[in-house]
């Protein structure tokens, strides 16, 4: 039995916050709109103080926090630990906020070499993939390939519990800025079901992405598809490449049981287009996963 604990998922838009009782369940839980990216240099520490533990009534609790907290737009930046990583050595590396008052630590975000070559980084969803290995003990157990939907998809190979490497995909942002900032911006919403599945049959291989991209204007123009449909083919044409493209790195392919964690609404498209593409698919909820990844690195400093 750990002692009660504020555990933060502090993310660039928002900041969800729990109070985690002695019996490691939540007692409290509510959502901020204090990410990092709408915060001034060095507010953090201020909107912690004056805003989150005040809120939560967690002044004399210890704090144990995730995500973007920890890097240059957050209260420190705390370096990256190397791949692999499981749950005993990520905790014995949480990063210590030296503050009056009570202890609060940061989470560090994880490095490693890409299947296709270079580095690649997160921060945040290594928390959220030991939650979901923690919360499952037959998790620790064999190999598993884990999808992360999100402005910057990760794709996770986890072996025998331990986070073992991980690729990066940009399909979120893309996404925002070919529907707000490019001449495929359109109104309407991403849910049609028609024209989202034409999209994915229409991806394929990310090599041909930026071609591929420009048939949401050609088949507008040549009044083949409603203009209010773009936004929905768009996100079926760039989640299908990114399913098309990325198992495959990993060495795997149709067949496989592909984890999806992450918010259930965006997590639903992914798990579409995999099993459109031929996976098994298991949808998990982030929030869920968040909490249970804090916990589980958060027994090991808060028993100390």
């Amino acid at each position: 039995m750990n002692s009660p604990f504020l555990a933060i998922d502090w993310g660039t838009t928002n900041l969800r916050a729990w109070v985690v009782g002695d019996d490691g369940q939540p007692k409290a839980h509510r959502e901020f709109p204090l990410g990092v990216g709408r915060l001034a240099p060095g507010e953090a520490i201020l909107r912690f103080a004056d805003t989150v533990q005040p809120a939560m009534g967690a002044e004399e609790l210890p704090a144990v926090m995730c995500g973007m907290i920890g890097s240059n737009l957050g209260w420190t930046p705390v370096p990256y630990l190397e791949c692999p990583a499981s749950i005993d050595p990520v905790s014995r590396k949480l990063h210590r906020i030296e503050r009056e008052g009570t202890a609060a630590w940061i989470v560090p975000g994880l490095r490693c070499e890409r299947p296709d070559g270079g580095p690649d980084v997160m921060r945040g969803e290594e928390t959220h993939v030991l939650g979901w290995v923690a919360a499952n003990p037959s998790r620790a157990q064999g190999e598993h390939l884990i999808c992360h939907p999100g402005t910057h998809a990760k794709w996770v190979r986890v072996v025998d519990g331990r986070i073992e490497g991980f690729v990066s995909c940009m399909t979120g942002e893309v996404f925002d800025l070919l529907t707000t900032h490019s001449v495929l911006a359109s109104p309407g919403d991403a849910d049609n079901e028609g024209a989202f599945t034409e999209g994915v049959m229409a991806a394929g291989p990310g090599d041909a992405l930026a071609s591929r991209m420009f048939t949401a204007r050609s088949r507008v123009v040549g009044g083949g598809m409603p203009a209010d449909h773009v936004n929905a083919y768009l996100s079926g044409l760039l989640i299908g490449s990114e399913v098309a493209s990325v198992p495959g790195l990993f060495g795997v392919g149709p067949g496989t049981l592909v984890s999806v964690i992450g918010d259930l609404r965006l997590a639903g498209r992914y798990r579409r287009v995999l099993e459109l593409l031929g996976y098994r698919v298991e949808v998990h909820d982030g929030e869920s996963a968040a909490l249970s990844g804090i916990a589980a690195l958060a027994a090991g400093v808060l028993a100390r």
